[in-house]
């Protein structure tokens, strides 16, 4: 299949790509640079071009704290950008898979959200991923809908990667223990998005790493992989903290654990557990020192 990759550069990005072109698909790729998303005749000019029968669609504004204070901008790329490139995958029949996320839910249940809960996001960013999917669900004829959550990858600075670096260089971190949700390995996402494009199962699906944890249940469970895998002692003390204590900008969801009753539902291969794809993550960081 020929497939375009939006956001191509990027920490989600850059592992599609490659598992695409392993699987031997003809992988046709595009990022901020090549392509401005905003720009509905330049969407439509490439798109025609290429003609490919998937899009997965990557490119975002995810820059969350930054967002409530860039209303238009993270509008324009997470609502405007989309719907432009749903249009133009619609005028050459292509597929076409959007990659959502858990700030679309307010993070009040105290159970796991289902793909079709009633969403309530309270960031600009949620709000603007949300104003996302609403023009994908409009717009589109052949659609797939993914939310994820707590990306991390070897392809991107992210909380795996912090915890490592401030692990060497501070005694003690506290890290936020009222926050849930399910830490998703970019890989493992990217296997199951290159199994699903291949299927014409459209709708909403929720798709992470099985489990979940808190902030500082993961944090805990780096260190402490690290140590086994990477031969690394780390004398930093892990704290819990609450969310108040470390406030931000934008609100983030208590509970983003998200259930996956549609990949069960349709008969697809579901994500492994957290903990299996964080051994897994540190594996290839060892890999790629030479380890």
């Amino acid at each position: 299949m020929k497939v375009l990759v939006t956001g191509a550069g990027g920490q989600l990005g850059q592992d599609i790509v490659r598992l695409l072109e392993n699987a031997g698909h003809q992988v046709l790729k595009s990022d901020r640079d090549s392509l401005d998303i905003t720009d509905f005749s330049l969407c439509l000019e490439l798109v025609q071009k290429l003609k490919p029968g998937a899009i997965i669609h990557c490119a975002a504004y995810t820059a969350v704290d930054q967002a409530e204070n860039d209303i238009d901008t993270a509008y324009a790329v997470n609502a405007v950008g989309t719907r432009n490139m749903v249009l133009a995958a619609e005028r050459v029949k292509a597929k076409f898979c959007y990659i959502s996320t858990d700030y679309v839910f307010d993070g009040t249940n105290s159970s796991p959200y289902r793909e079709y809960d009633n969403t309530n996001p309270q960031s600009v960013y949620g709000k603007s991923k949300r104003a996302g999917e609403i023009l994908v669900q409009s717009l589109s004829s052949a659609f797939f809908i993914v939310r994820t959550s707590w990306l991390y990858g070897i392809h991107g600075h992210n909380f795996v990667y912090s915890m490592l670096k401030l692990g060497k260089e501070k005694p003690t971190l506290h890290v936020v223990n009222d926050q849930k949700g399910s830490p998703t390995y970019t890989v493992d996402l990217a296997a199951f998005l290159v199994q699903l494009i291949q299927t014409e199962k459209y709708g909403i699906y929720h798709a992470s790493n099985l489990g979940e944890c808190t902030w500082y249940e993961f944090a805990r469970a780096i260190f402490e992989e690290a140590l086994k895998i990477l031969g690394e002692n780390y004398a930093v003390q892990v704290e819990p903290c609450t969310t108040e204590e470390f406030p931000r900008p934008a609100p983030r969801p208590r509970n983003s654990v998200m259930d996956h009753m549609a990949i069960r539902t349709n008969g697809l291969q579901d994500l492994r557990p957290w903990r299996d794809a964080l051994r897994a993550y540190l594996l290839e960081i060892k890999t790629n020192q030479g380890g």
